[in-house]
């Protein structure tokens, strides 16, 4: 059973997870704006993650019974000076991510419900990969961004993301 703390914390995380896929959104804009269409490919499937870690929530709050509600969010940054500078604001948003995933995990803890604990291992161990997917793209577009030959294969590579659930 979950206490009213961490039912609110949860509700909270899943809101958020739907505001990051907005944040992401508008990183693509910006992409497609500076016509790099594989970055912003990048974005929009990071957006779709961000929708489907938000069902996540929201599914684990119904089928433990409690109702999920849904709250609106703050407008999302639209303005970028760079490639570079959306993906720095981009890990710096997971970073805060991975801080909010790790409060609920304490609460969790704290109330030792167990549950809860198993369901937010699978976000642990995917905000590592997010941070660290970002952070090698960051160093990436710093090592080629004056190299607009390197910036098109690497705007190529990204236009063949896809997303594809891991039901895990």
């Amino acid at each position: 059973m979950l206490s009213k703390k961490l039912h609110e914390a949860l509700n909270d995380q899943m809101n958020f997870e739907f505001y990051s896929a907005h944040t992401y959104l508008a990183a693509a804009a910006y992409c497609t704006a500076e016509a790099y269409d594989g970055f912003a490919n990048f974005f929009l499937v990071q957006a779709e993650e961000e929708r489907f870690h938000a069902m996540k929530f929201y599914n684990f709050l119904s089928d433990l019974g409690y109702r999920a509600t849904i709250d609106g969010f703050d407008k999302p940054g639209n303005e970028f000076t760079s490639t570079l500078d959306v993906f720095e604001t981009s890990l710096k948003h997971e970073k805060e991510v991975t801080r909010r995933i790790y409060h609920l995990s304490d609460i969790a803890l704290d109330e030792r419900e167990h549950a809860t604990m198993a369901f937010l291992k699978w976000f642990i161990d995917e905000q590592v990969e997010e941070e660290a997917s970002f952070d090698t793209l960051i160093n990436k577009i710093k090592r080629i961004e004056n190299d607009s030959n390197a910036m098109f294969m690497l705007d190529s590579e990204l236009a063949s993301r896809s997303f594809t659930p891991d039901e895990a």
